[in-house]
């Protein structure tokens, strides 16, 4: 099974690779530092919030209100920024309401054994509907003016890279650490691979499956914060995108199985890498945006039903749920 992992993530990386090479041949303006690092920096965001639906399938879950979580908790953040509030307080306000969303979608499916994928929905549905009605009116929050860390985090540069791109690669680094040697990560991966054989051991399966939702959430809110700076604000019409259709392409393409206890932030980054060439060579050749959906909802299919046949669940995993512990 080892090999089969490293054989789809190898060919994923060299799909990536003969499409930056087919485009560059092809694209007059594709091949040129302004396109390159608008490409790594427009999937920065992308590849965070990867990593964030990483951790969670891993663990054999799914967090489907990743982008409400994002987009809710950093208009609100703006909005009382905007109205006179300390960006650090708003920010601190904000990160709670992020650990919150996680927190109850946590609990609900560890707790009241209701499927991840549902919860998450409805959770996503409600963190919007609520933050529309009670936290903040307009669409587009705008970020306050003057504040240089904010600023450098959105258009400054760590020797010669993007800031968000540094972003991404520090947050890769650290959950690569923390899955490879905590003990947090090796539960993760134990109760993804097999919740039954992982609680007889004593892994304390609820409160872990709570703290995953909570740190994809946190995670979320910290995207947030990295796009916001970067585009000067934060609109709520992202929640009503195909991002996070697009953050499960970027999961499932990598290599990260969706069974279950199998990948890692390598198989975000290839992955990644990939959706980051398709978007940026399909946007330069001018596809509608209809199309460019239809082309990734293929893909998404496709990948989802190759993922089926290398990573097969058996009869009893595949009655398992996270919440059937």
């Amino acid at each position: 099974m080892g090999k089969m992992r490293l054989s789809q993530e190898g060919v994923v990386f060299a799909l990536a690779l003969s499409l930056f090479v087919v485009f560059s041949l092809t694209l007059n303006n594709f091949l040129t530092g302004g396109n390159l690092i608008a490409l790594v920096r427009s999937v920065s965001i992308l590849g965070i919030l990867g990593l964030g639906m990483g951790l969670v399938v891993i663990g054999r879950g799914i967090d489907l209100a990743m982008i409400a979580t994002m987009v809710v908790s950093l208009s609100w953040v703006l909005s009382m920024a905007q109205g006179g509030t300390p960006l650090g307080t708003a920010l601190l306000l904000g990160a709670v309401l992020a650990l919150s969303i996680g927190l109850v979608s946590g609990i609900l499916i560890a707790y009241a054994d209701i499927p991840a994928i549902f919860t998450t929905l409805a959770m996503g549905l409600v963190a919007y509907g609520a933050g529309r009605a009670f936290l903040f009116q307009i669409d587009v929050q705008n970020t306050p003016a003057g504040v240089a860390w904010f600023d450098f985090l959105g258009s400054g540069m760590l020797i010669g890279i993007p800031m968000p791109i540094v972003a991404f690669g520090v947050l890769a680094a650290v959950l690569a650490l923390v899955l490879r040697y905590t003990r947090f990560g090796r539960f993760v991966y134990a109760a993804g691979d097999n919740a039954i054989a992982a609680r007889i051991t004593g892994i304390p399966l609820r409160p872990l499956i709570v703290a995953q939702y909570v740190v994809t959430s946190l995670i979320a809110f910290f995207a947030g914060i990295v796009m916001a700076a970067a585009v000067s604000g934060m609109s709520t019409r992202v929640y009503n995108s195909t991002m996070i259709y697009d953050v499960l392409l970027v999961v499932v393409l990598g290599g990260i199985s969706l069974s279950g206890g199998r990948g890692g932030v390598r198989n975000v980054l290839v992955g990644t890498l990939l959706v980051g060439v398709l978007l940026n060579g399909m946007t330069i050749l001018d596809i509608t945006y209809t199309t460019q959906n239809l082309i990734k909802s293929l893909i998404l299919l496709l990948a989802i039903t190759v993922d089926s046949f290398i990573n097969p669940r058996d009869e009893q995993t595949s009655q398992q749920s996270q919440g059937d512990i």
